[in-house]
């Protein structure tokens, strides 16, 4: 299924659809039928935070498809730090173009992040 923090994140967007449908006090079931209309839709992508021309800013650096989610969920900051070691990192959520909610991660150890691809955006 999905891990509990993401579910917080993930659960307003979902009650949000729903209301906008008309369905003004959805229940649980409704809710999560909705999530699993919308999950294959899902993305989360991570950047992180670096220094650049006197300021910061994000490099992504992957683009997990909810088929590859489930590594990451279940341990989002060991799962960083294995791939890209310390430093600060932002997750944002999307459904499909839309925006759902973002969560940061700090991870200790050295930034091996500095030698990684720039993940393209589109």
């Amino acid at each position: 299924m999905i891990a509990g923090w993401c579910w917080d994140l993930v659960e307003p967007y979902l009650r949000r659809n729903l209301l906008n449908r008309g369905v003004e006090r959805p229940t649980r079931k409704q809710v999560l039928e909705e999530f699993a209309r919308v999950w294959p839709d899902f993305t989360a992508t991570i950047g992180v935070q670096e220094p650049w021309a006197g300021t910061i800013r994000f490099k992504w650096l992957v683009r997990l498809g909810p088929e590859d989610m489930t590594p990451f969920l279940d341990g989002p900051e060991g799962w960083i730090a294995d791939r890209f070691g310390g430093g600060k990192f932002k997750m944002n959520l999307h459904h499909g173009l839309h925006f759902v909610n973002t969560k940061n991660f700090k991870p200790d150890g050295a930034p091996r992040w500095q030698d990684a691809p720039e993940l393209a955006l589109d």
